[in-house]
């Protein structure tokens, strides 16, 4: 999830809560107002009543009408001396209206100047108070989602400017590639926090350049400085080689001190390559067709390992597995993986080749499983591991396989090693 999204997600929410808290708050004591004042009213006028009734005993034998009806009735001295007033919600039925009308009611108590005590009732509508309150309802309801969708707004359209420094950064980010100098950064933002993120990725990008650039001019270099002096060593065992005088051991012992030289050739050539890899330097990309590359290596492949005797058992999709790779590197990855069901296969044994358009299955005979977890590891040699090989084949494959966004995996399954090559799925959150 994008962090402007993630941001304004979380503060919507925030600013709901708050809003729906401070509603329903505002709806209560709005409410708790509009009671205390229905309460004065009816106070007051219950004053007026008494004071009538303190001066005219006549009105204790009369009632109100139904917007604001009351009633006297005796009560003992007893009950009068402790009475306490009392508020509360009611209904009264209205014959013509044949239906039951809400009502605020008080109660209270007095006492008439010949010592009698009576209780008084007074009643007053509230059908307008329920009607002021369901209307203040529906706009306070109204007032609350337009608040709501404004600020919303507004707050979307501040994070957005907020963070388009960041969002400029990410692109800027997304144009660096390996092996090239890292373009100039024009982001002027007032944010200290985002300035200081783009001055320490441009630094940091211009550090990994500089690096890169020594790293491949010393791997060059390296490389070079090793092939010449290994050249030359070979040239002179090889014309050591042909002298006449040398005993049966003292050429085996050449013949050794050859075999470790091509050996070590081998190597500095795979950990140049394996540098190379790992540095994206090889950045020319193209389609390229597994299948056409498996046509154009198997027949070669099959021809050096032909005294093994080994039975190739090939089958293709409807459709060729393509992948985007550097095509060197294509046919390094499939020979590589060839290679090894080769060399470590049985005498007699079989290879089998699968290819659909999504993957690419390359299983041989063995007899024991390998560790999946050591095997793609450089210079990793398995328990029958021959003597010639340098232990990168399967790193070198691992490598190129991560570079392209392949997956490389091997498992055991009915006596055969298989190695699988599938395209990477990747997740978005």
């Amino acid at each position: 999830m994008k962090l402007l999204h993630y941001t304004y997600r979380k503060l919507s929410l925030l600013l709901f809560l708050l809003m729906a808290v401070w509603g329903v708050l505002f709806y209560y004591a709005i409410l708790d107002e509009v009671v205390d004042e229905t309460d004065d009213t009816l106070e007051n006028y219950a004053r007026i009543l008494i004071k009538n009734a303190l001066h005219d005993p006549s009105v204790l034998d009369t009632e109100g009408t139904l917007m604001s009806f009351y009633k006297f009735r005796p009560i003992s001295e007893e009950v009068g001396k402790h009475y306490a007033d009392v508020f509360y919600d009611s209904t009264v039925y209205v014959e013509m209206e044949d239906e039951d009308e809400p009502v605020r009611v008080m109660r209270t108590a007095f006492r008439m100047p010949g010592g009698e005590y009576y209780e008084l009732t007074l009643m007053i509508s509230i059908l307008e108070r329920d009607d002021m309150v369901e209307a203040m309802l529906w706009y306070l309801g109204a007032l609350f989602l337009l608040f709501l969708i404004c600020t919303s707004i507004g707050i979307r359209l501040v994070l957005k400017g907020v963070f388009r420094p960041l969002h400029k950064l990410l692109d800027w980010l997304h144009g660096i590639q390996p092996g090239k100098e890292v373009p100039p950064l024009d982001n002027p933002t007032a944010i200290r926090e985002f300035r200081q993120l783009s001055e320490a990725a441009v630094d940091m990008g211009n550090r990994s350049y500089k690096a890169y650039v020594e790293q491949k001019q010393f791997i060059e270099n390296a490389s070079h400085e090793l092939q010449t002096p290994l050249a030359i060593a070979r040239g002179k065992v090889e014309l050591l080689a042909e002298n006449e005088e040398l005993t049966e051991q003292q050429m085996k012992e050449l013949d050794a001190i050859y075999s470790t030289l091509g050996r070590a050739v081998k190597l500095n050539k795979s950990l140049l390559l394996l540098s190379r890899i790992e540095n994206g330097q090889y950045t020319e990309m193209e389609d390229v067709s597994v299948d056409e590359v498996l046509d154009g290596l198997l027949p070669d492949l099959m021809d050096i390992y032909e005294h093994k005797q080994v039975r190739l058992v090939r089958k293709q999709g409807e459709e060729p597995f393509m992948i985007h790779c550097n095509h060197s590197l294509a046919q390094i990855l499939i020979s590589n993986l060839v290679k090894n069901s080769l060399l470590h296969n049985r005498e007699g044994g079989e290879l089998q080749i699968i290819t659909t358009p999504a993957s690419l299955a390359i299983r041989n005979t063995g007899d024991t499983p390998l560790d999946g977890e050591k095997l793609f590891r450089r210079f990793y040699h398995s328990m029958d591991g021959k003597k010639d090989s340098t232990g990168l084949g399967l790193a070198i494959a691992r490598s190129i396989a991560c570079s392209v966004s392949l997956r490389l995996t091997y498992s055991w399954q009915d006596g055969m090693h298989c190695f699988y090559l599938v395209k990477e799925t990747k997740n978005y959150r």
